[in-house]
């Protein structure tokens, strides 16, 4: 079986059924979806392949059009839209089961150097070697460990604020999350795997902010959540087995509709990723 890591490259390395074509695994999970960071990550995969080494991946644009099923393969379908001096797009569509699930717009950008160079700077957060893996803090409180945990294996995720467990300690807290994260063991030195990597973990953890001032994020939910779109800006390379910065927040929620953004920082303060996501929030039945 390999470790969590080893199954996560696996994860991305998908079959070239043709020039275009591409077949992912989607793992057997006990949920009722696949894991929306999964599918973009292996879409990435799909349009990265199809471009040259020496152009990297600027932005990502993607709807998540239908929920898919686990269990079942997933097809990337690679559109070449444009080759240009400086600039590649491409589109790929996820198909499963006859039906489209999964849009994604890819643009690529041979470096260049550019006369305007500012960033904000990285929030003061406490080191992740002073903070517990989110592991130990929700196995240590619930004694077990939810489902869907399988898809943060592969990643030592830390969150910056001690995790809140009852609605009485949410009394002012902001949709605001943050979180350290790096995978549980080194990966391979190719770029795009790193690339693809951290677009699958960024989905995981965006949403919190939105569920914030709400509900514990670990626990019983009292909300149907589901991706709606994803957007990514890469700024800078970055590996993604170094510690990484993921701060979060969420600006406005309204309509069962909730945006977040983020930005991820390296460990020497740089910002190397923006991140967007509006994710639909609908109550429970009963709740």
């Amino acid at each position: 079986m390999g470790t969590p890591v080893d199954q996560l490259v696996d994860l991305l390395d998908l079959e070239r059924i043709e020039l275009n074509i591409f077949r992912g695994r989607s793992p057997e999970e006990a949920l009722q979806r696949t894991f929306g960071g999964q599918v973009a990550g292996q879409a990435l995969v799909a349009a990265g392949r199809t471009v040259d080494e020496d152009r990297p991946v600027h932005s990502l644009h993607a709807y998540f059009l239908r929920p898919g099923v686990p269990g079942l393969p997933i097809v990337y379908q690679v559109d070449r839209i444009r080759d240009g001096r400086s600039f590649t797009t491409r589109r790929v569509l996820g198909i499963q089961g006859g039906r489209s699930i999964f849009a994604l717009t890819a643009d690529f950008h041979k470096p260049e150097p550019g006369g305007i160079e500012h960033q904000f700077p990285m929030p003061d957060v406490p080191a992740p070697e002073d903070l517990p893996s989110a592991l130990d803090e929700v196995g240590g409180r619930l004694g077990e460990l939810p489902p869907f945990i399988s898809r943060r294996q592969p990643f030592d995720i830390r969150y910056v604020d001690r995790l809140k467990w009852t609605r009485e300690e949410l009394e002012g807290v902001e949709a605001r999350s943050g979180v350290w994260l790096r995978t549980n063991g080194a990966l391979p030195d190719d770029p795009l795997i790193h690339v693809c990597a951290l677009t699958y973990a960024s989905d995981m953890t965006l949403l919190d902010a939105v569920r914030a001032p709400v509900e514990p994020l670990w626990g019983e939910r009292n909300f149907d959540m589901a991706s709606l779109d994803h957007a990514m800006w890469f700024h800078r390379p970055f590996r993604a087995d170094d510690w990484l910065l993921y701060r979060q927040e969420s600006p406005i929620a309204h309509g069962a509709r909730g945006l977040a953004r983020g930005e991820i920082y390296d460990r020497q303060g740089q910002l190397v990723v923006s991140v967007m996501q509006e994710g639909l929030f609908r109550p429970l039945a009963g709740r």
